[in-house]
């Protein structure tokens, strides 16, 4: 796929998670009296207690800080996160009209009370790691970390989520009634969802990085590369204990492989290898053949 039909489909895809995402609300999240994470938990608190429509209180929050970050962070980012909020502000707006009673998750009927913030924050991390990855975000909380990150690119933000989060969830005790039920639901939906969207953000090419210390580089990388089909660097080595010359091949595979590389590295003698995880890969890892 070319870069034009690439970005094409980033603007294509934003919208459709911003609608999946606000039904996502409407099934699990306002059915079971909840507040999530970010500024869509604040949303959510609002409309519980004055019945206005969260998808109205996210937009007017959101309109602000999408005006500063047009000023201070990159344009294409800022239209894909505005795309996503007008849509997911829409969406709830025209949900908040519509039945879904018979579709909804509630766990007032003797359902297990964990399992909404457990399939929101899933559904929820996932669309909001694939927007994310699309080079946008869904607003809140990414907008802020994006305007502090321009003036101090050395911060870590993760305590401008963590710290709204918190608030959200010791605010949601007073909200729902004085029960700490909202309160346990908001900290599950909090790390389900991150968790979930670190795990597209990072991707699922995980794979194992051998580094081969061996006196038969030559053989070795092409066995590696004839039966496993992946690419093997070679770099010059020396033994501090000996001075003899070696060579550190190293080789990138996927964890099915493992045992493969390992009898590989067997029929070659004096040979030897230490293995570290690779999270994620990026560019040509798997070899055309």
């Amino acid at each position: 796929m070319n870069t034009k039909n690439k970005k094409l489909q980033a603007w294509l895809l934003t919208p459709v998670l911003a609608i999946l995402t606000s039904l996502c609300y409407e099934l699990f999240i306002f059915p079971n009296s909840f507040a999530p994470a970010g500024v869509g938990g604040i949303a959510t608190m609002a409309q519980h207690l004055f019945q206005v429509n969260a998808g109205l209180l996210n937009l007017l929050i959101n309109i602000p800080l999408l005006v500063l970050a047009w000023f201070l962070v990159d344009r294409e980012f800022v239209g894909k996160t505005a795309l996503f909020i007008v849509f997911f502000s829409s969406s709830m707006l025209l949900f908040g009209k519509m039945d879904f009673s018979r579709f909804c998750y509630y766990t007032t009927n003797g359902s297990s009370t964990v399992l909404a913030p457990v399939a929101a924050g899933t559904l929820n991390g996932l669309f909001y790691g694939l927007a994310v990855r699309q080079h946008g975000s869904t607003g809140g909380t990414d907008i802020m970390a994006a305007c502090v990150r321009h003036f101090r690119p050395e911060y870590d933000l993760m305590w401008i989520a963590f710290a709204i989060n918190g608030v959200v969830a010791a605010v949601s005790y007073f909200v729902y009634g004085y029960q700490f039920e909202p309160v346990v639901c908001c900290i599950v939906y909090c790390f389900v969802s991150s968790f979930m969207g670190n795990r597209v953000l990072k991707g699922y090419d995980e794979a194992l990085k051998f580094e081969i210390v061996s006196q038969e580089p030559e053989l070795l990388g092409k066995e590696l590369m004839d039966k496993l089909g992946h690419g093997v660097t070679v770099l010059p080595a020396e033994g501090m204990y000996t001075h003899d010359a070696k060579s550190l091949v190293i080789c990138i595979v996927n964890k099915h492989q493992i045992v493969d590389v390992q009898r590989i590295i067997a029929r070659h003698a004096g040979s030897f290898a230490y293995i570290s995880t690779v999270s994620s890969t990026v560019g040509n890892f798997r070899r055309v053949k």
